[in-house]
């Protein structure tokens, strides 16, 4: 007995998007964990998945590639624009060491926030709020990078005012020669940012779908809301805003490179991203799958081995 032999009459019929195959997804995740690496003939040729033993090597390769990035851009005196999350976090302690310790100035770097809380109107909390994505991201990027900082008028968060300007900024700044690089993370409905699988049921096609670059007061899907309050919000579901401003497609799939995050764990055999991370890297491109695009961009996506399971029932 099991879940999709189950699910009519229960209180799941009509939870999950309409566009999932529960099945199709169950098989993406039935696979011995040491194939999780094993190439998909969908996957953008420069496109590699990078299993970590630990935590700590999580956070010190993903913080290493995302300095090695903005190194690499100075070097070839170029401007380079990032798009970031808040979640992952542990990364950014890291790319701080490196540029410290490299001496890299950032007066060449370009941040976009992918997303923050909102209400149904796109109004954000204030931006020192200690849930805001922004205070968030002052406390452990920018700020600690003290004199090598970004400068703030490079900084840019997804507010209602600012979030609409993102797609003309960063398409200036690649027209001038930068390269766009995405940060992400993969969500427990596989989004990409906040932009949830449910809205494909809003667009008539997939190249429609693709060309949206952001959504004010996105409807947030259940399962997202109860992802964030056991990953930051210790596990109080009332505090999470069911709302957020969010990238969308038509941003993160233009991404020249993208550096991407899996440390889903929460101990004693326990996680909520074993299946994230194997649908994304086994489906194949969906727009009800947000995140099944990203193994056909050019880059990296780093994940703790545990997650490559094997995922089969444990009584924890």
């Amino acid at each position: 007995m099991d879940l999709i032999s189950t699910i009519k009459g229960s209180l799941l019929e009509g939870f999950f998007p309409k566009g999932w195959d529960l099945a199709k997804l169950d098989k993406c995740s039935d696979n011995p964990p040491d194939k999780i690496t094993e190439r998909q003939n969908w996957w953008n040729k420069e496109f590699y998945p990078v299993s970590c033993d630990s935590l700590e090597e999580f956070d010190i390769k993903m913080g290493h590639e995302i300095a090695a990035q903005i190194k690499k851009a100075r070097e070839e005196k170029r401007e380079i624009a990032f798009i970031l999350p808040v979640g992952p976090m542990g990364m950014y302690k890291w790319a701080v060491y490196f540029l410290k310790e490299w001496d890299i100035d950032c007066k060449h770097v370009y941040g976009f926030n992918m997303d923050e809380w909102s209400d149904s109107q796109g109004n954000t909390l204030p931006s020192d709020d200690p849930g805001s994505f922004q205070n968030a991201m002052e406390g452990a990027f920018y700020g600690p990078l003290g004199k090598l900082t970004v400068p703030e008028s490079q900084r840019h968060f997804a507010t209602k005012n600012i979030l609409p300007t993102y797609s003309e900024k960063i398409k200036k700044l690649v027209e001038k020669g930068a390269s766009l690089v995405v940060v992400f993370g993969i969500g427990r409905v596989f989004h990409i940012a906040f932009w949830e699988p449910h809205f494909a049921e809003e667009f008539k096609s997939d190249e429609e779908w693709k060309s949206q670059t952001h959504r004010l007061g996105a409807k947030l899907h259940p399962l997202t809301i109860e992802q964030n309050a056991i990953t930051s919000f210790k596990s109080r579901t009332t505090l999470v805003p069911a709302f957020a401003n969010t990238i969308g497609p038509g941003l993160f799939l233009k991404a020249d490179y993208i550096i991407g995050g899996c440390d889903g764990t929460l101990g004693r055999g326990m996680m909520w991203q074993g299946l994230s991370l194997w649908v994304t890297l086994r489906h194949g491109p969906d727009i009800w799958i947000p995140s099944s695009f990203m193994p056909t961009l050019q880059g990296k996506l780093f994940f703790l081995k545990e997650l490559a399971g094997p995922l089969v029932a444990e009584c924890n």
